[in-house]
């Protein structure tokens, strides 16, 4: 291989959508996320290592008679490595690294790696100013105070928070663009069907996955999602119910909420009607929520989750899947079939401002 320092930088998810059948050296940066060792068929030893960066994630297999197999053994979770090689798409496996090298991270290395990809860190940037703006149009005071606390107190876990542990928006900062897609979409199905309460519904699609906050967040410096207590013992539903039950008395101890007393409707009903949006979002009980979508909101939201959800997980289908057949995209967990590619929007035609121009002026005519 050529001097390593002189390869490409790619992130994983760059790796992906270049990698082929042929082998092509580039160099990554990433954290190891975990090591487990196991043994083949035939009883041989051989390593597991995920690895991350900002943006997607990756399996090293590693086995015995890899030069790398001893130092590998010694990675702990939490290091940060160069792995440069030549690398192979396999196909059922994913991306390989062919004849690799490693090495240790320098300190601005990390800090470099920590920062994320530029692009990835711009749109989430512009996603949480987006989900600020939408708790800035909030009209129901007790909601939107209930919402701002909730990003002051909250604002930098939120921030480095995934949607989940792999199905989609599986990477850190996931939630603020699962959540701010799902509030742009949430805004323009309430200006179609008018009777929906809007302020409920952003709140609600801003609290319906916080328990997420304690069962799906990364550490303050690193890609590695911990297993935590919290989550596992209780779940994000009802962590979520408990936040905000939290927050709701933070908001009613202030000293403007005596100014609220005359509201409609009560305040006590609102924060039952949020509530119910944290219970019900999963829409099932074989999914884990304790009640069905029993309100208009509700069942906005729930479907609003779920289509984004979906929308994200054929993206990254569509950008990591291997193709069978021209339009054909083999299936990826955890879609239950083959998926195809979308149809073009039409080309070809004028510009709708110079169809517009030319209808004015068959009408001066």
């Amino acid at each position: 291989m050529d001097d390593a320092a002189d390869l490409e930088l790619l992130t994983l998810t760059q790796l992906r959508q270049i990698a082929g059948p042929s082998p092509q050296p580039y160099r990554a940066h990433v954290q190891v996320d975990n090591r487990i060792e196991k043994q083949t068929a035939g009883g041989a030893p051989f390593l597991e290592v995920k690895l991350a960066d900002a943006g997607d994630s990756m399996v090293w297999r590693v086995f015995d008679n890899n030069p790398l197999f001893h130092d590998a053994r010694q990675l702990q979770r939490g290091s940060f490595i160069q792995l440069a090689a030549h690398w192979v798409d396999t196909g059922k496996y994913g991306i390989e690294p062919r004849q690799p090298q490693m090495r240790f991270l320098e300190d601005d290395e990390k800090q470099q790696l920590l920062s994320g990809d530029a692009e990835l860190a711009e749109r989430q940037r512009a996603d949480y100013a987006d989900i600020v703006a939408f708790v800035e149009s909030v009209r129901d005071p007790r909601l939107k105070t209930l919402c701002s606390l909730f990003l002051e107190k909250h604002g930098d876990r939120f921030r480095r928070t995934a949607a989940a542990r792999e199905n989609h928006h599986a990477r850190r900062g996931g939630l603020v663009e699962h959540v701010a897609q799902m509030m742009r979409t949430a805004v323009v199905i309430a200006g179609i069907y008018r009777t929906l309460n809007e302020d409920l519904l952003i709140t609600g699609v801003l609290f319906h996955d916080c328990g997420k906050l304690w069962e799906n967040t990364y550490p303050e410096t690193g890609f590695s999602q911990p297993y935590q207590l919290h989550g596992e013992m209780l779940g994000h539903i009802s962590l979520g119910i408990e936040l905000v039950n939290k927050l709701w008395r933070d908001v009613m101890d202030r000293p403007e909420a005596a100014t609220w007393m005359m509201l409609e409707p009560a305040s006590d009903l609102v924060r039952m009607h949020l509530l119910h949006l944290i219970a019900s979002h999963h829409g099932q009980y074989e999914f884990g929520s304790p009640v069905l979508p029993k309100t208009p909101e509700a069942i906005i939201l729930h479907h609003v989750d779920n289509i984004d959800a979906k929308m994200e997980m054929l993206r990254r289908g569509y950008e990591n899947g291997k193709e069978l057949a021209p339009g054909i995209i083999e299936r990826f967990r955890p879609w239950p079939v083959n998926v195809l590619l979308p149809l073009p929007s039409v080309t070809g035609l004028p510009e709708p401002a110079l169809v517009k121009e030319e209808m004015m002026d068959a009408l001066e005519e």
